[in-house]
């Protein structure tokens, strides 16, 4: 059984670059003052704070982590509708369906989703999904 030994990312930048140089005497050097101690990040998560999107009638998946994918779709959804978009593209992608049947399982539960099918081949067939919303009085949030 092999055994993850954590890193840290100074130690693999300076093991690619080199020591950082004193500064030339008589100089002074300051750190950004938003740039974090090396300590306090952390190599599995160097994003921490929340990354705020573009909202279109397209949204990918892709750079979503798996075990965020339900509640950001929710979010979308609502941000969609709030913007007035009648129709949304989510792309999951093919693989084996796991994401696919993610995003249909919000869009069932989701009240003012009217319908959802494959998107057209031209648009990614079943590698995403094109939801329609009603843009009538329904309540926003999602059924629990």
């Amino acid at each position: 059984m092999s055994r993850i030994t954590p890193v840290r990312l100074s130690d693999i930048l300076r093991k690619l670059f080199g020591e950082r140089r004193a500064p030339a005497v008589g100089t002074e050097e300051r750190a950004p003052e938003s740039e974090p101690d090396e300590d306090d990040v952390d190599p599995f998560d160097p994003f921490p704070e929340p990354v705020r999107l573009e909202i279109t009638d397209v949204f990918d998946l892709h750079t979503i982590q798996p075990r965020e994918v339900r509640a950001v779709v929710e979010e979308y959804l609502l941000e969609a509708r709030r913007m007035g978009f009648r129709s949304v593209r989510i792309i999951h992608g093919k693989g084996v369906g796991v994401q696919r049947e993610t995003v249909r399982s919000v869009l069932a539960r989701t009240p003012f989703v009217e319908r959802f099918s494959d998107a057209p081949p031209e648009s990614g067939g079943w590698g995403a999904t094109v939801a329609h919303l009603r843009a009538d009085g329904v309540a926003d949030g999602v059924k629990d």
